[in-house]
């Protein structure tokens, strides 16, 4: 019986998402390798969502669960294509990300150890309008959509969980999308780098301009000013495609609301 504090041994099928700039992000070896196992004190977090249920009900769901790795630029589903598996992060992260045309894509949303990515399942829906992108390596568990649809229609402790979770991602994504339209780059790195930081649990990791561009949706110039401002002000390190949180207060300082108002929601929602 796999225990959520046991690494699967096996690696989980890498199938890349296609993108030019996450090949050229995962060809640098010693960024991948050194953001695989990115756990506190050697020890794989616990997802929160999880966490939370009874220990009758979650001991009944654990056989059904497959601990996993994630790797930094894996699809886990496609916009209209059928999901397979939910994920319920460890100490990884995964983006929910719109296609704006064939070439440029937007984060809508973030799923780290506070969710699960396949809510649409949950939801009676067995496609999603998003891409799953891992955006942070690490673990996961893996359940398969059927035994979700099954372990939620019994109205237990983890179908509330659920809808409670369903609430705090639209708020994120609401919220997100306000800020993206309406607030500065360097107010939106700074939410950006905070929420990673929170899903993570480490203030060191790989991230080009490129990549982060994608993330936020402005030109890669807008991203080197932005991230500039930030390490001028010694908030950050930003040094050979890896960025080092120095200063976290400072970073919410320069953060918009938008991150106090995102944290806000996910801490009601867990507690």
């Amino acid at each position: 019986m796999v225990t959520p504090l046991q690494f699967d041994m096996c690696v989980a099928a890498q199938t890349l998402y296609r993108s030019g700039a996450l090949i050229r992000y995962m060809h640098n070896s010693s960024l991948r390798d050194g953001f695989l196992s990115g756990s506190a004190n050697g020890v794989p977090a616990v997802n929160r969502l999880l966490a939370k249920l009874p220990k009758n009900e979650y001991m009944r769901l654990l056989p059904k669960m497959k601990t996993v790795n994630l790797v930094l630029g894996q699809g886990l589903y496609e916009p209209g294509a059928a999901i397979k598996y939910i994920y319920f992060p460890n100490n990884s992260i995964i983006s929910l990300i719109s296609e704006v045309s064939g070439t440029a894509w937007l984060e809508v949303g973030m799923v780290g150890n506070e969710g699960m990515a396949g809510l649409p399942v949950f939801m009676g829906v067995s496609s999603s309008g998003t891409r799953a992108l891992v955006q942070g390596s690490g673990t996961a568990m893996r359940m398969s959509s059927a035994a979700v649809r099954k372990e939620a229609n019994q109205l237990g402790s983890l179908h509330r969980l659920l809808h409670r979770y369903s609430h705090s991602l639209l708020t994120q994504v609401a919220q997100s999308s306000v800020c993206n339209r309406f607030h500065l780059v360097n107010a939106r790195l700074a939410r950006w780098l905070l929420m990673t930081n929170d899903r993570l649990g480490v203030e060191k990791f790989p991230l080009t301009q490129e990549f982060l561009s994608n993330m936020l949706g402005v030109r890669r110039e807008g991203v080197s000013k932005a991230a500039g401002t930030l390490q001028a002000a010694k908030l950050i390190r930003y040094s050979r495609g890896v960025i080092t949180l120095l200063d976290r207060r400072g970073l919410e300082a320069k953060s918009c609301e938008c991150y106090a108002i995102i944290k806000a929601e996910s801490d009601v929602y867990l507690n």
